[in-house]
C-alpha cells in the first residue's frame, strides 16, 4: 500500500486483537508514518516520540452492518468475501471520493445509514455465496434488513 500511495488507508480487521491482520505499530513503521490507520482497541503507538491513538473504526463502521446483514438473511456462516463486501461498501461511501479534502469516513451521525448500506452488501454476498437457506431477491433482502433495524420511538412524557 505504501509503495503506491502517498497516504495509504489501512483498516485491518482486529477482533480479537490476537488475530489482527496487522498491528498499528507495524503499519506505522511499514508506511513510514504516512498511513491513516483504523483498528480495534490497540494501545496508543508512539510516533515521533509522542503517543498517538488509533481510531476504532471496525467497531462503529463495520461490525454493526456485518451483524445486521448476517442476522437479516440468517447466514449459516461468515466468510472472507462478506468482510470484503463490508469494506467495499464503507469505501464506496467515503466523502473523500467526491472531494479529496473531505473526511475519509462518513460522520458519526450517519452511522445508521452506514450500517444499513454495509448490511445490504454483506447480505447480498452471503446470498450469492450460498450461505442462506432460501433464494432471496434484492427486495427480499432489503425488506429483511429494514425489518431488523431498530427504530426508536419517543413518547411525549409532558402533559399540558
Amino acid at each position: 500500500m505504501s509503495a503506491t500511495n502517498d497516504r495509504p488507508v489501512i483498516f485491518p480487521l482486529s477482533n480479537p486483537l490476537t488475530r489482527s491482520e496487522a498491528t498499528p505499530t507495524d503499519i506505522d513503521c511499514w508506511s513510514e508514518g504516512r498511513a491513516i490507520i483504523g483498528t480495534g482497541q490497540f494501545p496508543p503507538i508512539t510516533r515521533n516520540g509522542r503517543p498517538f491513538t488509533v481510531d476504532q473504526t471496525n467497531n462503529s463502521y463495520i461490525f454493526p452492518g456485518v451483524a445486521l446483514g448476517i442476522i437479516a438473511v440468517k447466514a449459516r456462516r461468515v466468510n472472507d468475501r462478506m468482510f470484503m463486501a463490508a469494506a467495499r461498501a464503507l469505501a464506496d461511501m467515503s466523502p473523500a471520493l467526491a472531494d479529496p479534502k473531505a473526511n475519509l469516513l462518513m460522520p458519526v451521525g450517519k452511522l445508521r445509514e452506514v450500517a444499513i448500506t454495509v448490511a445490504r452488501r454483506v447480505a447480498i454476498q452471503a446470498h450469492d455465496d450460498g450461505l442462506v437457506d432460501e433464494p432471496l431477491t434484492d427486495a427480499d433482502i432489503e425488506a429483511r434488513i429494514d425489518g431488523k433495524v431498530w427504530q426508536p420511538v419517543y413518547h411525549d412524557l409532558c402533559t399540558s
